[in-house]
């Protein structure tokens, strides 16, 4: 049975998964229904939400090639893949999935941090306020049990970027920390400079 996380909660994912290897980090969220202009107004832009992850060595992200995103979906050790873009966030279930073959991370890597951000947010005059239902889960890819979830539940209004949890390793067992961190970040770059 999946562990309903609340924010800043640890839990670990190789005490009750013996021989776990592969995770999916499912991520989900719906854009909140916005009223209609008038008969001439323009169409509102759909929110772009997308995740990231980005792989850390002793806490800090060291090389650009270390993020795992939409425009690099598979990290250069082949143990972080990124499933692909939704542009929209419309459907029920996962909107992006990034999976990590735990097993098989080199070892200088200690941090996996998942990251989404609002596609030109700035621009496009976009905030987590105009988001509902987000959520992160890890999922054991071997039975697709999902192990745990976090739902954010807060207003991050003025948000154009969430820190949405961490995967990491501490005296060799893979842990996950629920996060939920809004930053006014306007793009991935930026989110990113806060590892360096």
């Amino acid at each position: 049975m999946a562990i309903n996380l609340q924010k800043g909660q640890k839990v670990s994912l190789s005490k009750d998964n013996a021989g776990l290897s592969k995770v999916v980090i499912g991520l989900g969220w719906d854009e909140v229904p916005r009223k209609k202009g008038g008969l001439f107004a323009p169409k509102p832009q759909a929110v772009d939400c997308d995740a990231s992850a980005i792989l850390l060595q002793n806490g800090r992200l060291v090389d650009k090639e270390d993020l795992v995103y939409f425009g690099n979906l598979r990290h250069r050790s082949g143990t972080v893949q990124h499933m692909g873009d939704n542009l929209t966030g419309a459907g029920e279930g996962d909107d992006e999935q990034i999976i990590v073959d735990l097993a098989s991370v080199p070892a200088q890597y200690d941090r996996i941090v998942i990251v989404v951000n609002i596609y030109a947010a700035v621009k496009r005059k976009q905030h987590f306020g105009m988001i509902q239902n987000a959520f992160i889960r890890l999922v054991d890819s071997r039975n697709n049990n999902e192990m745990c979830r976090y739902n954010l539940t807060e207003d991050y209004s003025g948000m154009t970027a969430m820190i949405f949890g961490e995967v990491y390793r501490h005296n060799g067992e893979w842990k996950f920390n629920a996060m939920g961190q809004g930053t006014a970040d306007p793009g991935l770059a930026e989110l990113a400079r806060r590892f360096q």
